[in-house]
């Protein structure tokens, strides 16, 4: 398997963004995408240490608080370990937009935190995104990228049309590809 460290954003790649809200608070709102949980399952008895990197400005902005954020957390968590896709590490940009800091994607802040924790090398990483600004985050890190077409996946894919993006349905099927070995190329931003 070409990469031990999988990361993943979470809106639009494990759970569906909040439509008529402006960010999931309660763990009631929070809902897996199809192929999200398989796709974790498969990961882990691949033995790839995963780490989620997620923007939440909810926090800074006022909209919600840190102990609600971390309730949807411990809820995502449980979850995943109960589907066999226990999450390793889960670090959030909890910053306002226009705190302008190195955490939020896209910069890469989160993508090299999570690299220092899982103390896995850029060559052995890969991050998974739905949106550009995962894209960004990782090639500012060095990092391979892969795009899932869930979430703003699509519609990032179409941005990115004449890239070479390595697009895939969902979790599931990239998954199934990195454990495969298939080489997942850089996708340019």
């Amino acid at each position: 398997m070409q990469f031990r460290h999988i990361i993943l954003d979470r809106d639009g790649v494990l759970n569906r963004e909040a439509a008529e809200l402006p960010c999931v608070r309660t763990p009631a709102q929070f809902h897996w995408l199809p192929g999200a949980l398989e796709g974790l399952a498969i990961l882990r008895c691949a033995g790839a240490y995963v780490s989620v990197a997620t923007n939440q400005s909810a926090v800074g902005r006022g909209l919600m608080t840190l102990k609600q954020l971390q309730a949807v957390h411990e809820y995502m968590r449980a979850a995943a370990a109960r589907a066999g896709g226990a999450l390793d590490a889960v670090l959030v940009c909890h910053h306002a937009p226009a705190a302008q800091c190195n955490c939020r994607k896209p910069a890469p802040g989160l993508i090299q935190a999570a690299m220092a924790l899982a103390g896995i090398e850029a060559a052995a990483t890969v991050v998974i995104g739905d949106d550009r600004r995962d894209l960004e985050a990782a090639s500012r890190a060095g990092v391979a990228a892969a795009l899932v077409r869930t979430g703003k996946g699509r519609a990032t894919e179409e941005l990115l049309r004449g890239g070479s993006a390595a697009a895939y349905d969902d979790l599931q099927q990239l998954a199934r590809a990195i454990v495969a070995g298939n080489r997942i190329q850089n996708v340019h931003t």
